[in-house]
């Protein structure tokens, strides 16, 4: 029997997930990219993974650039998630209008957000049409604000935490 990707697409939007913006800065050019494919892999040294398709344009920055920042979306940042998922211009200025700052390695750290990971690349791996980036983390931060939530995905929406603990 032949496997049904549709399926498999299905099954895993029954993963809930955080959702994040990857940035880079490469030669001066900034950019910015939506993942939900991210994930911690290792305490020490500190190291982060995030799944780049092959085809997406942040796939040639990361093979190229030498760092990238994770920046953990709040649910109040929506907007910021569906830019980069695609809305923001192709060869324009992504950041124009939105507030940030560098970190230790350049990359863009987006204001306002749950928390970010800075990184160097440690290591790039084929997996199959996406690429696995691993990032040793160089900086991390939290937000002080006791009130942000963070902005979630799960089966094709957006979703917000309910404050109500198990």
């Amino acid at each position: 029997m032949a496997f049904d990707p549709t399926r498999f697409r299905q099954v895993l939007g029954r993963f809930a997930t955080g959702v994040t913006v990857v940035t880079v800065c490469k030669d001066g050019i900034k950019h910015g990219m939506t993942a939900n494919a991210f994930t911690s892999v290792s305490l020490n040294p500190p190291l982060v993974l995030v799944s780049v398709d092959k085809r997406a344009e942040m796939h040639r920055f990361l093979m190229e650039a030498d760092a990238f920042c994770v920046n953990i979306l709040p649910e109040h940042r929506r907007e910021w998630s569906e830019w980069w998922a695609g809305k923001a211009p192709k060869g324009a200025d992504q950041f124009a209008n939105i507030p940030h700052r560098t970190a230790t390695t350049g990359s863009p750290v987006l204001a306002d957000c749950l928390g970010y990971i800075d990184c160097t690349v440690w290591a790039r791996y084929d997996g199959g049409d996406h690429t696995l980036f691993v990032g040793e983390v160089q900086e991390a931060a939290i937000s002080d604000d006791p009130k942000l939530k963070p902005l979630l995905f799960y089966g094709s929406q957006y979703r917000k935490l309910a404050d109500e603990p198990l």
